[in-house]
């Protein structure tokens, strides 16, 4: 879908109570980076945190002070850094990402205490006026209540066989 077809569609849908009235785009871009509910994070070509909104606050415990500036390790787990670096260094230099496209990564994270937080996100590629990849913006939802439950489920279904 061309995105200037939807920022069209926007413009032009009526609001009841509203006649008239344009939406946006740039309110709705930092209506949704402000927003608490899921982390939006955003990394430049050589992983380095540019942006932390309040959901990364929330679901990381790291202040966007204490985040913004360093590297996205803050966020992985030891043992899952070199597999991740391996894939986010193809990323930059092909231009291209198989989660920019609609499917979800799961992947356990690391919280500012040490705990693990399960996550499921996509991201969308940043580009320059050229058209390079200059950095990656990512959405990521905090699954642990639903990965625990199923685990338990599973644990449970298993007992039973």
């Amino acid at each position: 879908m061309d995105p200037g077809s939807a920022v069209q569609r926007l413009r032009a849908a009526p609001r009841p109570g509203n006649a008239g009235e344009v939406m946006n785009p740039s309110q709705i871009a930092q209506a949704l980076l402000a927003s608490g509910s899921d982390a939006i994070v955003a990394a430049d070509r050589d992983g380095i945190i540019r942006h932390w909104n309040q959901g990364a606050e929330r679901i990381f415990g790291h202040s966007a002070a204490e985040a913004v500036g360093k590297s996205l390790d803050l966020i992985i787990p030891e043992q899952l850094r070199a597999r991740h670096w391996d894939g986010y260094r193809h990323v930059m230099q092909t231009g291209h990402s198989r989660y920019g496209e609609g499917d979800l990564l799961a992947v356990p994270g690391l919280r500012k205490d040490s705990s693990r937080v399960s996550l499921e996100f996509t991201v969308a590629l940043i580009r320059n006026d050229a058209g390079e990849t200059v950095g990656v913006a990512a959405i990521l939802r905090d699954v642990t209540a639903r990965f625990e439950e199923m685990k338990a489920l599973r644990t449970k279904l298993a007992g039973r066989s």
